[in-house]
């Protein structure tokens, strides 16, 4: 099924072309014409399976049919259409697909996030946008002192509804939400639905169509996943190892703590293996750059917490690192979601010590598979791991493919 069947404007199937996108996506096939009838959508789909472009295609061929029915230019001097997202890597991420998409038509996206100047911001609201991508927070202080308010918004977007719940916006989000005008579509895309964000819907959502192309809490198809039983203190080694091997194009180390990460990042710059860390300590600009550093290959590393699970796009990760497995199996699918992502191949492999290994059932009964143990060849283990299923005889080879993959 191609694009052009779901009688996109032609600037839209432009901006998708210049993108090159061949085809939907499940989730995009499923979601898009329902949404584009003006249904309320509720998009369920596992990490990396495109629900950004689900929801911005919907949003953009609503915005360019009323502002040509409401004459044009003055009709985009209001926001009418709002995204909010838990991070500020997500809306920046999500601002710049609104943008790319976009791109040949006159309809112009702002994003509102913290860590950026709130003075530049209020600047170009005023000059005036239609699409607005915030974080919950920022975009209160914008409505509180005035700057624009939500009464013209005909489209709202949730992305990544479960996370807003896991970092405490939901309080910010219903507050948000009782602001919108009665008459509007709303959309919601997510990995999970959680009971919470369950009540979110019931209270603002009207009918809504649901969408769901994964069954609950799977990962992404073409993702291999290993463990790594080791023990703490020779992680670091272990993990030096694996980034030496052959084949390593890009890769995410995750972390449990902003100070494991810190320390992760410092052992690799001083064995020379180049990384950017990612994590709230740091500015906005520093997160920014070393987003950039990485996305556009200058560094293959990036050694991050999971606050940089969810919503990442950076189609070419190759390969997820769990230094520290995470303490919630929820975090564990959204971790290694960052690799295998538009259905190209990746590898996730974890690094499991003995104290952790009370938290692997946990993972496997969550994803509904067993995850292979593995050994790495000639890496000189002190102690053999004690895992229950542990097995060295049966261990077979850790291979890191290499694939070329296209740098944007």
């Amino acid at each position: 099924m191609p694009f052009n069947t779901f009688g996109l404007r032609p600037e839209l199937l432009q901006g998708i072309q210049a993108l090159g996108y061949a085809a939907p996506t499940p989730v995009q096939a499923a979601a898009i014409p329902e949404a584009l009838q003006g249904k309320d959508v509720i998009g369920s789909a596992q990490t990396g399976s495109g629900k950004t472009v689900a929801f911005t295609l919907p949003l953009l061929s609503r915005l360019l049919a009323d502002r040509e029915a409401e004459g044009g230019a003055k009709a985009g001097l209001r926001v009418r259409a709002l995204v909010l997202t838990p991070t500020r890597e997500l809306a920046t991420q999500v601002e710049r697909m609104i943008s790319e998409l976009a791109k040949f038509s006159p309809v112009k996206c702002v994003v509102v996030i913290g860590g950026a100047s709130f003075h530049a911001q209020t600047q170009e609201l005023k000059r005036g946008a239609e699409v607005v991508v915030a974080t919950p927070g920022r975009l209160l202080d914008h409505i509180r002192s005035g700057t624009f308010n939500l009464q013209n918004v005909r489209v709202a977007v949730l992305d990544e509804a479960d996370r807003m719940l896991d970092m405490g916006f939901m309080p910010d989000v219903r507050r948000i939400m009782k602001m919108l005008p009665a008459e509007r579509q709303t959309l919601m895309f997510s990995a999970t639905i959680p009971i919470e964000v369950e009540r979110v819907v019931n209270e603002f959502m009207r009918t809504p169509v649901r969408v769901s192309v994964d069954k609950p809490h799977s990962t992404a198809t073409m993702v291999k996943q290993w463990l790594f039983p080791v023990t703490e203190d020779q992680k670091a080694t272990l993990l030096e190892a694996m980034l030496k091997a052959e084949g390593v194009d890009s890769v995410i180390i995750f972390t449990r703590t902003k100070v494991r990460a810190d320390r992760v990042a410092g052992w690799l710059q001083r064995k020379a293996i180049r990384c950017v860390v990612l994590h709230s300590d740091l500015s906005q600009s520093e997160r920014d750059r070393g987003m950039a550093d990485f996305r556009e290959g200058r560094h293959t590393v990036l050694v991050a917490t999971d606050l940089a699970a969810r919503g990442l796009d950076v189609p070419e990760v190759s390969h997820v690192i769990n230094y520290d497995v995470p303490e919630h199996a929820e975090d564990y699918v959204h971790r290694i979601g960052r690799t295998g992502r538009a259905m190209t191949a990746g590898d996730a492999a974890t690094l499991v010590a003995l104290e952790e290994e009370k938290l692997v059932p946990i993972i496997e009964a969550f994803i509904g598979q067993e995850i292979e143990r593995k050994a790495l060849p000639g890496f000189p283990y002190r102690v053999p791991p004690r895992m229950k299923t542990y097995r060295p005889s049966l261990m077979s080879s850790f291979r890191m493919r290499r694939r070329s993959i296209p740098r944007r």
